[in-house]
């Protein structure tokens, strides 16, 4: 049975006269640890294929490894090359090197699209400000709460693997080092200002790892001070801190690194570990995808290496003053390919500086490419998302919508995923703050476990 055939059968007995499962998405809405999130929901959950989910996770990881590899294998371990090829500024350079090793742990949110053939990778959103962990993980679980849905699990061996759990353990396993034989105190760091801009989705955070039997303090960088080598909130020493802000926040705002003294004091003394270390930005850095998509930078790879990167990555080449140099054409290329190409900045996340090549005149298209070069950015090959079908609950129409995947990932492998997705045709780029009838998903898999199993 595939996907798409179980697909056919959800939304089939989605229609049933008296069925529950339109129900499934209030249901989530109104879960206790869900409640701080103020989001929308799609009517039914996404449904992949166990063994596709699988694939993917472990060309992820052997993907990330090869990013690691990078500044050795394409600069001979000259990192100061290496970082001026990625566009990172002194500023921010020098916050990620104050802060200690440049490899981190593999940990993150890889954002994908399915094309309808496989799943093709879109970014690695390296580090632990990457969210939706908690979001993902309720709302599997409060889905699989309701007893038509969880019928219907069992029938078709659907089940997921709980993100929030997979924190869990990664903290756990870290905090051991500075708290052996007891729980670790954690907290989670946001920027001076951050739990206002993002305090609903913290503590949605905050609530799933209660339920998991976990707890978390939640604060911002100007709220810790340092006292013999560790942190502490108030008279509470913090363990570990679960970083919430990123270099160009230390970088770019006046008395910046005032803030973050306390911090970086406790962690080069040893008394509070730092869960991630700031180098994840570096190779979260969009230019490493061009690193691994040219061939003209990838001569070290094997010929495996060199597939799997062909398999999961699409086309996309770096644009900045020095690639142009070494390649006067690529602006011709890129110019004569528009509808088939976007443009991302490489140190920016959330859409900032993204434009979408198909959507836009070809005057503005080179205006994008000329002004975005200097600062340094990627052209990608555009990926269209194959089309989900979903019953309206209200009219009863089945409505084609488009997902962008997340896939969760720690040091142990794959740790669940979820999807945001927006009607078909609504626009080039899926994102729930760009669009106001965007909505979040769980994701299922069709499991090669027992019936309804979940990780």
């Amino acid at each position: 049975m595939s996907a798409e055939w179980v697909t056919a059968q959800y939304n089939e007995e989605f229609r049933a006269p008296g069925s529950v499962l339109p129900r499934v998405a209030q249901h989530v809405k109104n879960f206790p640890t869900l409640v701080p999130w103020h989001g929308e929901y799609l009517a039914r959950p996404l449904f992949v294929a166990e063994r596709e989910l699988r694939e993917f996770s472990e060309d992820l990881q052997h993907l990330i490894d090869i990013l690691f590899s990078l500044p050795d294998r394409m600069f001979g371990g000259d990192l100061d090359a290496f970082r001026k090829v990625l566009g990172i500024t002194d500023g921010r350079w020098e916050a990620i090197r104050r802060f200690g090793d440049l490899v981190p742990p593999s940990f993150g949110r890889a954002d994908m699209y399915h094309d309808g053939t496989s799943f093709k990778l879109l970014e690695t959103n390296l580090g632990s400000e990457s969210g939706g962990w908690a979001l993902a993980s309720e709302m599997s679980q409060a889905t699989l709460e309701v007893d038509a849905f969880a019928d219907f699990a069992r029938r078709h061996r659907l089940g997921y693997v709980h993100p929030i759990r997979a924190v869990v353990e990664a903290l756990r396993s870290f905090g051991a080092r500075v708290a052996p034989g007891r729980e670790p105190v954690v907290a989670m760091l946001e920027w001076r200002g951050g739990m206002r801009d993002y305090g609903e989705l913290w503590l949605n955070f905050q609530s799933a790892l209660r339920s998991a039997g976990f707890d978390i303090l939640l604060a911002e960088v100007s709220d810790v001070h340092e006292r013999d080598g560790a942190l502490y909130l108030g008279d509470k020493k913090i363990d570990v801190v679960y970083r919430a802000f990123v270099p160009d926040q230390i970088a770019e705002e006046p008395g910046g690194w005032d803030l973050i003294a306390p911090l970086l004091r406790a962690h080069q003394a040893g008394g509070t570990l730092l869960w991630t270390p700031l180098s994840s930005n570096v190779f979260a850095n969009k230019a490493c995808m061009a690193l691994l998509s040219d061939p003209s930078w990838r001569r070290t790879f094997s010929e495996d290496e060199c597939r799997l990167v062909d398999r999961v990555l699409p086309w996309t080449r770096l644009m900045n003053t020095d690639a142009l140099k070494a390649d006067p054409d690529l602006v011709d290329e890129c110019l004569a390919r528009r509808d088939q190409l976007i443009l991302k900045v490489n140190g920016r996340g959330g859409g900032v500086g993204v434009v979408v090549g198909w959507e836009t005149d070809d005057a503005t298209w080179r205006q994008a490419l000329e002004n975005y070069a200097e600062e340094g950015c990627i052209v990608q090959q555009r990926v269209m998302p194959r089309s989900e079908l979903v019953v309206d609950p209200v009219s009863g129409e089945t409505e084609e919508w488009h997902a962008a995947y997340g896939l969760f990932y720690t040091p142990d492998g794959c740790a669940g995923s979820y999807a945001k997705v927006v009607p078909a045709g609504s626009g080039g780029i899926i994102s729930i703050a760009a669009h106001a009838k965007a909505c979040s998903a769980a994701v299922f898999y069709q499991s090669e476990l027992p019936a309804g199993a979940v990780k």
